[in-house]
């Protein structure tokens, strides 16, 4: 199985090869077919199996696709929830690198800096939002953030948020979005606290569950 063969949109395809990638790693190959189909999916993974890659091809590739057909003013239409600012720098990074011959905008917001620049560039208009759930809360209490227009949401690493006490702030942010979504569950663990969430979270899904680390993409 090569990217090639996975349907992917030409811009995406060629920013992926550009990159080195050419064969998916197994989530990659088990993940990318049913999200492109508009499956919501359950992924149990750890970090390092490529399970970035495994949502953002096929989110920017939903989000180019209704952006050719509808041109719109910028609203962000994909939310990823990450634990820690370093996991939420390193997303966004990949959300540029997979999407750079997109006109889709990502911006990243977490904690302990100041919110200016975020929030200047949550105003100029942006498509993908990746945040931890903290600082997301803040902004949208200062209604800096809307979601009622997202149509994709990742949770990724569930359990490590509850690790670090975020699972009341992940509900209520999971409150603020549409009922009318595609959602992604990632989590390297099932731990009883969160077994409960992907029943509230996920509708017609797909579950993926891989172990090895094979691949850091």
């Amino acid at each position: 199985m090569q990217f090639e063969n996975l349907n992917i949109s030409k811009p995406v395809l060629r920013a992926l090869l550009e990159e080195g990638y050419t064969k998916p790693s197994p989530i990659q190959t088990e993940s990318i077919p049913p999200l492109l189909e508009g499956y919501d999916l359950l992924g149990c993974a750890q970090t390092g199996t490529g399970k970035t890659a495994a949502f953002a091809v096929p989110i920017l590739d939903a989000l180019s696709f209704a952006q050719r057909s509808s041109p719109a003013r910028k609203e962000i239409k994909a939310l990823i929830l990450a634990p820690t600012r370093e996991l939420a720098i390193q997303i966004g990074e990949s959300f540029d690198t997979y999407g750079k011959y997109l006109s889709l905008k990502t911006a990243v917001i977490f904690g302990g800096v100041s919110q200016y620049p975020q929030t200047k560039a949550l105003a100029s208009g942006i498509d993908i939002l990746v945040a931890t759930p903290g600082r997301l809360l803040d902004l949208i209490g200062q209604r800096y953030v809307k979601l009622a227009n997202v149509s994709h949401f990742v949770l990724d690493e569930a359990d490590r948020m509850l690790d670090m006490g975020m699972l009341r702030d992940v509900k209520r942010v999971i409150a603020e979005l549409p009922k009318k979504r595609q959602s992604m569950f990632f989590s390297a663990t099932m731990p009883p606290e969160i077994a409960d969430l992907p029943v509230t979270i996920l509708s017609n899904h797909v579950k993926v569950e891989i172990t090895a680390l094979l691949s850091t993409l």
